[in-house]
Formats: structure tokens, C-alpha cells, sequence
């Protein structure tokens, strides 16, 4: 069958970049003659139209894309929360129960004459979308995320932007932890994936980096502390991804909203450290700044990159595949086999040598 109109999602975390797709999508359907329309946050614009005042979802043109790309967030909105296949409906006594609500989704393609899916996300994204594909939609996935988690690609969009806005946070800290001959811890999200810690803290010059795939030793952060102010630089900076962990520890999680969040550990950290050592001891944790802004100018390109691959595979009859980064072009992975694994810092990696070569304490 022949495409003639397609539909956008964003789901998951925001990350800088995703206006850049949205954008790359539609101008190049439009070429093509085909329709494009945006599902506002997530499939909840599909799932419950009666909850958005333009009924869930917009057309999009090059007028409405028009100036979007250097912008942060979705225009679509965004939500964490809409999986369709296991979405958290309200029973009268005010409790939540999960309910597939797959065929209202089936349902919403078919009313609105939709042809192909473009959903751009994360792997939570891309493991409904794998899901939404074997109901029989034609579905390409667009790999987004700061933690720069998914297997398949080289790189995900939104990652070079959070890197950047850590590393410069890192040496902000630099100057004021030097002038009060203090530690500073600072908190950066990952996940499970230790990425931006390990990325930001080489790029910032931070002096210990700790990844969720290394756990700890809280004995040789304190190590590497005192021989800092042995050698009269008394102040150290301490990058730390939030699902870092101590040998034989737990990661840390804080509870919002009723659900648990990685989160804490940097405080965690403080609170060991303080006593054993002299000196003063404060936390930053970055947390959505990561998030926000406008994207690098390679997570720009990488956006739009990934939005006109999307359409040339739905063009091409590539269907129910992720686009992924395989430089120097951009290739076609199987939903399947992208959301199978997590893509974690490798212990043999070449980043990961070039810290210790540094110096660089890894609480190992």
C-alpha cells in the first residue's frame, strides 16, 4: 500500500533534538506528497482526544515546523507514563489499574487514516514501538536519549548536549571548589548507563569518576582525596552517575510522586565522606538542566539526520526498524533487536583506559 500520511510521536524524557526530527520528518513527507500529522504527548493524543482542546492531533507542515530545530523540548509534548499496551486507568474508588488500551490505538490509526509511524524516543519508546508494529503498523523508530543507552547506534541525539552542559558545569566547579579547598560531588543522570559521568568528568577534568558499571570503593575516593591535599591541591571534584552504586551497595533511589527515581547517591557519597576527610564536602546534582536548552550543533544535525532516514525507510519499505547512527551514513536496525540490550560503558573501553592513563580515580 501506498503511504500517504504518516504520524510523529515523542515519548519519554524530553531531550534537545527532538524538535530537530519533528522538523526533518515533516519537510521530507512533504516532499514526497505524503500528509503528516503530530500525537500530542506520547499516544495519549490518540488514546484520549477528548482531553486536548485541538483533539490530539495537529497537522504539521513546513509552516508549523518552520524555526524549530535549534529549540529545546516538543513541540508535541511528551509523557513517560502512556504505554499503551499497559496504561494506568483510574477505577472509581480512585485507584489505578493497568489496562491494554492497544485497540483504542488500532482504532485511532484507522479513524485518522494514518499509514506509517514515526516515534521518536528512548528504548521505552522503542520497545512499544516494537509492540505497536506487531498489530500491523508500519512503524520506524528514532533512538532518543541523554543517557546515550541504545544499542544500535553510535550515538543518540540529546546526548552531546547534556555532555556539554555537564563539562562545563564540572569546570564552573573547578575555580569555587579551589578557592574553599572543597569537594565537589557532582550528580548526573545515566541511569544504568555511565556515559555522561564518564564523558563530562574526562572532558571537565574531573579527578574521581564513578559509573554505574564500576561499583566503588568509598576507601579509595578517600585515597585519591587525600593525595590531592598531600600535593597541596586541596580540593577535588568528583563526577558521579545516579545509578552508581558501592561494592556490595545498592543504587539510590528517591520516591516522587509515588514512583522511584535513581537519585540520591551523590548525597549519599557527602554524607560517607564527611568526617573522613577535612574537607568541606557539597553536592550539585544537574538533574533536568541535563534535559533542557537548545541542542549542540551535532545533536541538531543528528536530529535531522535521523528525521530524513526515518521517511527515506518508510519510503524504501523498511519497515518496523530503528534508524541508528553508523558512521558515515545512517542504517536500519530491527525494533527487536535494538530494545534486546542496554548499552553500557564497555570495562575495556578506550575512555575508560585514557582516565586511568590520567590519573583518574574510578573507585576501583
Amino acid at each position: 500500500m501506498k503511504i500517504k500520511k504518516i504520524a510523529v510521536t515523542t515519548g519519554g524524557g524530553d531531550a534537545p533534538g527532538l524538535n530537530g526530527v519533528i522538523r526533518a520528518v515533516t519537510l521530507a513527507a512533504t516532499k514526497r506528497g505524503w500528509e503528516c500529522v503530530g500525537i500530542r504527548e506520547g499516544f495519549d493524543g490518540m488514546l484520549h482526544p477528548d482531553q486536548f482542546e485541538d483533539g490530539g492531533i495537529v497537522p504539521l507542515n513546513p509552516a508549523t515546523v518552520r524555526g524549530i530545530s535549534h529549540t529545546g523540548g516538543t513541540i508535541l509534548g511528551t509523557t513517560n507514563r502512556g504505554n499503551p499496551f499497559s496504561y494506568d486507568v483510574q477505577n472509581p474508588d480512585g485507584t489505578l489499574q493497568k489496562t491494554n488500551l492497544s485497540d483504542r490505538l488500532i482504532e485511532g490509526f484507522k479513524s485518522n487514516n494514518i499509514d506509517a509511524l514515526v516515534a521518536i524516543g528512548g528504548d521505552g519508546t522503542m520497545a512499544i514501538a516494537c509492540e505497536v508494529a506487531q498489530l500491523g503498523i508500519k512503524v520506524v523508530g528514532v533512538p532518543k536519549t541523554i543517557d546515550n543507552d541504545l544499542d544500535g547506534t553510535i550515538a543518540t541525539f540529546g546526548f552531546d548536549t547534556a555532555v556539554s552542559f555537564a563539562t562545563e558545569a564540572i569546570g564552573r566547579l573547578h575555580t569555587t571548589a579551589a578557592s574553599h579547598n572543597r569537594v565537589m560531588i557532582v550528580e548526573v543522570m545515566g541511569r544504568n548507563a555511565g556515559w555522561i559521568a564518564l564523558e563530562a568528568g574526562l572532558a571537565g577534568s574531573a579527578d574521581v569518576i564513578l559509573i554505574p558499571e564500576i561499583p566503588f570503593e568509598l576507601s579509595k575516593i578517600i585515597e585519591k582525596i587525600e593525595l590531592r591535599n598531600q600535593n597541596r591541591k586541596k580540593f577535588s571534584i568528583i563526577s558521579i552517575a545516579e545509578g552508581a552504586m558501592p561494592v556490595g551497595g545498592e543504587a539510590s533511589y528517591k520516591e516522587v510522586e509515588g514512583v522511584k527515581n535513581l537519585g540520591g547517591i551523590g548525597e549519599w557519597l557527602a554524607q560517607s565522606l564527611r568526617g573522613k576527610i577535612n574537607n568541606q564536602v557539597r553536592t550539585v546534582v544537574l538533574g533536568h538542566l541535563l534535559r533542557g536548552g537548545s541542542p549542540t550543533s551535532r545533536d541538531r544535525l543528528l536530529s535531522l539526520r535521523f528525521g530524513a532516514a526515518a521517511v527515506r525507510a518508510l519510503d524504501d519499505g523498511h519497515f518496523n526498524v530503528m534508524v541508528g547512527l553508523d558512521p558515515p551514513t545512517v542504517r536500519h536496525i530491527p525494533l527487536e533487536v535494538a530494545t534486546k540490550n542496554m548499552k553500557t560503558v564497555p570495562l575495556d573501553c578506550d575512555m575508560l583506559m585514557t582516565a586511568r592513563d590520567l590519573g583518574t580515580c574510578l573507585g576501583d
